[in-house]
């Protein structure tokens, strides 16, 4: 293991947490086979097998399963040396980790650009995730920042509400429901729903949204993307319940639009989190401090709602 690198160890690790080549790929903005490639690499430096395939499904061995343990231990003390080191780098030149929800991939990065654009020097790592990825992320500290829209409830951490977040129902325009006014709730979940997965953020705010009623609907269609449910949407496959900030461009086309339904907007909220014993680099405090006092009025700017709309 001597000739190992953090970079096979950092993605053994992000394979043997998803399970998945494909989607470790995706999250470490890699090509499959290059996540292959430094997969074997380790395979070969550490003597043995540690992953096995069974049909479609990927499994730890039980050399992997031990690696993975290490391999965690070994990545966090990489970056508590960083850490310790960017204490003396302050703001600019230091290095922002943040994970979101996939919902804020929409705004994020035009706000990572905006306060990158006022620190001059630091270095963005933006990771996008469902909610049991990014919780993952805080629970095993590999990110200094987490935004979403429901804290975790089992994990000690300081959560901080920074602007608003409202979810709305959406259909085609051609929808018999499009411009009716106060539709009720009973009447809506007769009709099929196209939905987030039900582990996703989105499904847990659809809980809030609807209440007991949420065993009633109609869904036609899980899907795990929220571009994938918009397309089905305007295809007339269904209505769908929605973060308001992920349509701006679809309700600006005339694609989509938002039905009038009592007890709608949602009105949430997104929240920066955080371990709260955690020491946040110089760069991660003030980029909390940048969301809690500019996100509102910078989000509204960059995925504008209008309830009428």
């Amino acid at each position: 293991m001597k000739h190992a690198t953090l970079r096979q160890l950092k993605v053994f690790e992000a394979v043997a947490r998803l399970l998945s080549f494909s989607r470790a790929a995706e999250e470490l903005h890699l090509t499959q086979p290059a996540v292959s490639t430094q997969v074997r690499k380790l395979e070969d430096h550490a003597g043995n097998t540690l992953f096995e395939q069974f049909g479609k499904k990927v499994y730890l061995t039980a050399a992997g399963t031990e690696l993975l343990q290490l391999s965690r231990a070994i990545i966090q003390q990489f970056e508590a040396a960083e850490n310790a080191m960017l204490q003396f780098k302050g703001i600019s030149g230091g290095k922002l980790n943040v994970g979101v929800i996939s919902a804020g991939d929409y705004f994020f990065p035009r706000l990572l650009v905006e306060f990158a654009g006022r620190h001059r020097g630091v270095t963005l790592n933006f990771t996008v995730h469902n909610r049991e990825g990014l919780l993952t992320h805080i629970a095993e500290n590999l990110t200094d920042l987490a935004i979403m829209v429901r804290p975790p409830t089992d994990l000690d951490t300081l959560n901080q509400p920074f602007a608003p977040h409202p979810y709305v129902i959406i259909a085609a325009p051609t929808h018999p429901l499009v411009g009716v006014k106060g539709v009720p709730l009973k009447r809506l979940i007769r009709e099929p729903f196209v939905v987030r997965e039900r582990a996703s953020d989105t499904w847990h705010s659809m809980e809030e949204g609807f209440g007991a009623a949420l065993s009633e609907i109609n869904i036609a269609m899980e899907i795990r993307s929220t571009e994938t449910i918009k397309q089905a949407v305007i295809a007339g496959m269904g209505v769908s319940f929605v973060s308001a900030h992920t349509i701006s461009q679809e309700l600006r086309a005339g694609s989509v639009r938002v039905l009038d339904v009592q007890g709608f907007p949602l009105m949430l909220n997104w929240y920066v989190v955080h371990r709260r014993g955690k020491r946040l680099p110089p760069v991660a405090q003030a980029f909390k401090d940048f969301l809690l006092n500019d996100g509102t009025a910078l989000i509204s700017q960059i995925v504008p709602f209008d309830p009428a709309s």
